[in-house]
């Protein structure tokens, strides 16, 4: 039998749930061959095999294809949008107790980096931040919260003098601020999506999903939103059919519920 991409895929699906087909098969084939050669591994089905008998191997798999790459603040012109228009407009709108759902969050970089920015408009016990990703091991990353000088290069003077500290090479994000964050494992592609949420910020992600499987997403991510609500994406992405999957466009990143 030949052990082809097909056959991959479905293996992968049972094993862990990701489904493959929704991610631009080019660019994720690639990625995946070049891991599977790291190895010196010859074929999918002994890659398969080796995934189910190496833990090792099954979360180095798990965290290369979900494309952990994130930083503080990224974006920072973006950031001063969120703050400065975005914050108020919602508070004006619901309340200082916005609900906030940061979706693959990755290392914790964003949920932080939006705790901050909250900070600036109502008290840390107003911010709740709900963060979910697809890896267990970047979430438990966030949960340490130890970062490097090039993560944290984005986040605003004040901001590090009041919310982190250097450890060694690395900056520690405060627990003031971490209690504010509850981390969750989460599949964009799969489990259900909570609701009832003023801002969901999800950035950077979907860029490696097909136009498929991103014009769902972003229909759940309207159908999670409250009328009124916010959807902020990344600086690579755009919504061309926002129209279609339910959304008005505030500017080029930001995406409202009407």
């Amino acid at each position: 039998m030949a052990y082809d991409y097909e056959y991959f895929k479905r293996e992968i699906l049972a094993l862990t749930t990701i489904d493959l087909n929704c991610y631009k098969e080019k660019q994720m084939k690639r990625r995946i061959d070049t891991l599977i050669s790291k190895h010196k591994i010859v074929g999918y089905d002994k890659y398969v095999q080796a995934l189910k008998t190496d833990r090792a191997l099954f979360e180095e798999f798990v965290s290369y294809i979900t494309i952990n790459v994130s930083e503080f603040y990224r974006n920072p012109e973006q950031w001063k949008i969120l703050d400065t228009q975005i914050i108020p407009e919602l508070i004006q709108k619901f309340g200082k107790n916005l609900k906030v759902w940061s979706a693959a969050c990755s290392t914790g970089d964003e949920p932080y980096s939006l705790v901050m920015a909250l900070s600036r408009h109502v008290p840390l016990d107003h911010i709740r931040i709900f963060a979910t990703d697809l890896d267990k091991q970047v979430i438990a990353k966030a949960k340490v919260g130890l970062y490097s000088e090039k993560s944290i290069a984005a986040v605003p003077e004040d901001m590090k003098r009041k919310y982190f500290t250097q450890v060694g090479p690395s900056y520690k994000i405060a627990d003031a601020v971490k209690a504010r964050v509850e981390f969750k494992e989460h599949n964009l592609l799969k489990d259900t999506y909570p609701s009832g949420y003023h801002l969901i910020v999800c950035r950077n992600v979907l860029i490696y999903f097909t136009e498929e499987a991103k014009d769902e997403v972003f229909r759940k991510f309207c159908r999670s939103l409250a009328v009124g609500g916010m959807l902020f994406i990344g600086s690579t992405e755009q919504i061309m059919n926002y129209k279609d999957v339910g959304f008005e466009r505030k500017n080029s990143f930001f995406y409202q519920k009407p």
